[in-house]
Order: structure tokens, then C-alpha cells, then sequence
């Protein structure tokens, strides 16, 4: 895509559908949960390099989801952070425009896992003055305690999604979430995974955004019905204690190896929204192993795995 005409237009399609999806999202997990979101609007003083707005809606405290964010941004830069053209060399330190939604939900309960969604579109002003657009995105599950209906339905949820933009899109997707979502300095997957991508624009623009407006769309109904099945579980302090000790796994995650993390903060991005994704309470224990034949154990052998559950 080039021109700036085109991209304007193309910019605001994208921004009318991102901030229609957080609303609809927040709608629902406030509906559920009976508590209502904060909402900071917020813009980027005139005097930082990078400049822009966005919506961050938080939710703490309520009696499904300890601490849930989704946050909507707009922003634009003069030079795009390394942490965005890994693939793309030739745009290093080409002026940019990104936008997205991102959210992660952490709940209470801890037989309801933990889950993230983010889609998002980036463009980049070439050498040459073309505009170039990609688009990056997918959600993940991240289970306390391991149940395969689960599983199962939410990847069946993130394969429909993916469907009728090839059947090549869910196998390479859950291969790139499974390979992307790993804390590597333990060896270990964050969670079930379910799919991610990145750089995307090989269906052109009209479909590459159909594609990711496709999983945003998606994202409910992949992760309502199972928070539904398990919130009213009952659980004891040993369940919380190990959902504390496996959010640390979370954290070290995304301050370690998270590309999101690490654009926001390289290009200047605001620190309370880039860091919207942590939860509230958070433990670390020296080497806890958990004991064989436990469901804490199978978690570990069983879901924390890479596996075809479709």
C-alpha cells in the first residue's frame, strides 16, 4: 500500500474496528464479572518522541477477574524501535504508525486460566515514501490446573477463526504461538498455547485485516465458556499458592522475552498501559518442584507441552 491519502483511510478503518472490539469485550467481561472497568484516556505529552492516544480500561478487584486489562493505542514515532524489524531491515529507522488492542485476564479463581489476546497493525513509511502495512496478532491460554475440554475447545475456537483464510493458517499459527510463547531460559511453555503471528501482509491488505479482525472476533467465545465452567470451582490455599507461584512464570515471560513489551518501552510508549498485563499478586518459590501424580504435576506434564489438541 502506498500514499498517504490511502493510508489515512486505511488507518482509520483499523482504528474504527479496534476500539469497537474493546468495547465489546470489556461489555462482556463486565457483564460477567458484575464490576465496571476504570477507563484512563490518555495522550502522549507534546514534548516526547513518541505521540499518540489510547483507552485503558482496568478492571481490579471483582469476584471473577482479580485484574483484567484491555487497552486500545494509537501511536506514532519517528523511528521504529529495533524490537520491529527483526524481519524487516530495510525499514530500520523508518517513521511509524501502530495500533492495536491488547489484553491479558488474570482471574481469581484458579481453576480459570489466566489468557491473552492482542491484534494489531503497524505501518512504516519507506525510503522511497511508500507506505508499508502489516499486521500481528492471536491469543493464548494459560492454565493453572490442566482440563482438555478446555484445551480443546479454545484451539477449536482459534482454528474456525482461521479457516477461511487458508488451512495452511491454523497449523503454521499454533507452530509460531508454540515456539513464541516459551519462557526459553527454563525450557518450558508459558501455557496451551493457541496462535500468533507476526510481519503478516501476504493475503494483501483487505484480507490480512479481515484475517486478524477474524481471531479478535473470535476471542469470546474462545474463553467465556470456559471461564464460565470453572469460576465457581471450589479451591483451597494450596491451589492459590501454586497460581501465585505459575503467574511468576507469566511475569518473567513478558519483562523477558515479550516483543510487545519490548516495543513499548523501546519507542517510548506509556509504562502503566505497556505493563497492563501483569497481575496484581505474584510469588516466586527456589526450585518447587511439584509432588508426582499431583494435579499441580500433571500440569506440567500434560499442558505445559507442545501438543495438537485439534
Amino acid at each position: 500500500m502506498t500514499g498517504s491519502s490511502s493510508a489515512g483511510t486505511s488507518s482509520e478503518v483499523v482504528i474504527g474496528y479496534l476500539r469497537g472490539l474493546q468495547a465489546s469485550i470489556t461489555g462482556a467481561i463486565s457483564a460477567l464479572d458484575g464490576s465496571s472497568f476504570l477507563t484512563d484516556c490518555w495522550q502522549k505529552p507534546a514534548t516526547e518522541m513518541l505521540q499518540g492516544r489510547g483507552v485503558t480500561q482496568i478492571l481490579e478487584g471483582g469476584p471473577v477477574f482479580e485484574r483484567a486489562g484491555c487497552g486500545f493505542s494509537h501511536v506514532n514515532g519517528p523511528k521504529l524501535p529495533p524490537s520491529a524489524t527483526q524481519h524487516r531491515p530495510e525499514l530500520a529507522g523508518a517513521p511509524f504508525e501502530a495500533m492495536g488492542v491488547s489484553l491479558v485476564f488474570h482471574p481469581r479463581n484458579p481453576y480459570v486460566p489466566t489468557v491473552h489476546m492482542n491484534v494489531r497493525m503497524i505501518s512504516a513509511t519507506a525510503k522511497d515514501g511508500s507506505v508499508v502495512c502489516w499486521f500481528g496478532g492471536g491469543m493464548d491460554l494459560t492454565p493453572y490446573y490442566g482440563f482438555e475440554e478446555d484445551a480443546v475447545h479454545f484451539h477449536q475456537s482459534c482454528k474456525a477463526a482461521l479457516a477461511p483464510f487458508g488451512e495452511d493458517k491454523y497449523p503454521r499459527f499454533k507452530t509460531w504461538c508454540d515456539e513464541y510463547f516459551c519462557n526459553k531460559h527454563r525450557g518450558e511453555q508459558r501455557g496451551i498455547g493457541g496462535v500468533f503471528f507476526d510481519d503478516f501482509s501476504e493475503l494483501g491488505f483487505a484480507q490480512s485485516l479481515a484475517m486478524t479482525q477474524s481471531v479478535g472476533d473470535a476471542f469470546l467465545g474462545a474463553y467465556l465458556p470456559i471461564v464460565e465452567r470453572r469460576q465457581n470451582t471450589p479451591y483451597g490455599q494450596r491451589e492459590r499458592d501454586f497460581q501465585l507461584y505459575r503467574r511468576g512464570r507469566y511475569v518473567e515471560f513478558n519483562l523477558v522475552w515479550d516483543r510487545g513489551t519490548h516495543f513499548g518501552l523501546q519507542s517510548g510508549g506509556r509504562t502503566e498501559s505497556i505493563l497492563l498485563s501483569m497481575p496484581p499478586l505474584v510469588s516466586w518459590s527456589y526450585n518447587q518442584i511439584p509432588e508426582p501424580g499431583t494435579p499441580e504435576a500433571e500440569l506440567t506434564n500434560k499442558f505445559l507441552v507442545r501438543r495438537d489438541w485439534v
